[in-house]
């Protein structure tokens, strides 16, 4: 009998509590919406922006809920759609127990504006393209030219090392995409700094660094057109054909460059010459018999047959075939003896 007691106390309990609870659900929902907290969250390594401010968010919630009533307010579906904001990266949305409603921001932040086919738009750091604003300007680098999407993370990396470099955020005032590759703006001067592809930019803005620190600061600005730093390990320039000091380093070039056809032509009509020219070949000369004559056999040449032979020259006798001479001895001269003149016999007869 007491369970039986305490089973209906606690059906009882569960009962009035339901019913409370119930009753307070339905008059938290049916009060009216008080309080609004709007909060523009700002990451501690990026700039702040101000595309979006608490004006927009609190018309579009009213918008969004035109009862006022909080049991009318669907949080879901509020915060996806703000979510879909272009100038938002991300938004939370929550309620509070007293019916105070939260909304956190965080807004994108431009990397780059882009001019594209005539129309300008913000990119941020994860490549997601968004408007630009009517109230609000952001202070950007100016990107130019066709750019592809699949460019822009890349293309925002080079951007953020700009911004970081004392150096280059001093020289580097946009960027431009052309047929060859991509271009650096200056602020000093009239030439373009050629990077080609996106690819070892901290060595080429490193190089260009010291083009500038140890030559080009002692230049006239507008001495040049481009400078190149997208070959490895060298810098190209280009003369501006528009700067009087240089038009008689390019009239020089110029005529150098006009010598060349008149060189290429002799030296082609050279080596024409040389392969139709035939080479000289000298005729054999025809081995030459030596005979043996005899001494009977010589009496009986004839004159001219002398003279034949007389004019045909002796082949040199090879190393083989010539026996070394000996040395000839000295000759030992003999004492002269004085002659005497012999006396002639006499005959005595007596």
């Amino acid at each position: 009998m007491k369970n039986k007691w305490r089973i209906l106390k606690i059906l009882a309990t569960v009962i009035i509590f339901g019913l409370l609870l119930s009753f307070s659900l339905k008059r938290f929902n049916n009060a009216s919406m008080e309080k609004v907290s709007v909060n523009m969250v700002y990451p501690a390594n990026k700039e702040k922006v101000y595309f979006i401010d608490e004006k927009n968010v609190r018309n579009f919630i009213s918008k969004s809920n035109p009862t006022g009533r909080i049991g009318d307010i669907d949080i879901p579906a509020m915060e996806k759609e703000m979510n879909h904001f272009p100038s938002v990266d991300s938004a939370n949305v929550y309620l509070n127990l007293n019916g105070h409603l939260n909304v956190d921001i965080v807004q994108r932040v431009p990397a780059f504006r882009l001019n594209r086919d005539g129309l300008d738009f913000y990119v941020d750091d994860k490549g997601n393209e968004f408007p630009i604003s009517k109230t609000y300007s952001h202070p950007s680098m100016l990107v130019q030219g066709d750019v592809k999407r699949g460019e822009y993370v890349k293309l925002a990396e080079l951007v953020g090392k700009i911004d970081k470099d004392d150096f280059s955020r001093k020289y580097f005032i946009g960027v431009s995409r052309e047929k060859g590759g991509y271009n650096l703006l200056t602020s000093d001067g009239h030439y373009k700094v050629e990077i080609g592809t996106l690819d070892n930019i901290e060595l080429k803005v490193k190089g260009f660094k010291t083009f500038v620190e140890k030559f080009l600061v002692y230049q006239q600005p507008d001495k040049y057109s481009r400078v190149s730093v997208k070959y490895d390990n060298q810098i190209v320039t280009t003369l501006n054909p528009y700067f009087e000091e240089n038009d008689s380093i390019i009239t020089a070039a110029g005529r150098e460059l006009e010598k060349i056809p008149a060189l290429a032509e002799k030296k082609a009509a050279a080596v024409l010459k040389a392969a139709t020219k035939k080479p000289e070949t000298k005729p054999r000369e025809k081995p030459k018999i030596k005979r043996k004559v005899t001494a009977d056999a010589k009496s009986n040449v004839t004159p001219t047959r002398k003279k034949a032979e007389a004019k045909t020259p002796e082949k040199p006798k090879t190393a083989a075939t010539t026996k070394p001479k000996t040395a000839a001895k000295p000759a030992i001269a003999k004492p002269k003896t004085e002659t005497t003149p012999k006396k002639k016999a006499t005959v005595k007869i007596e």
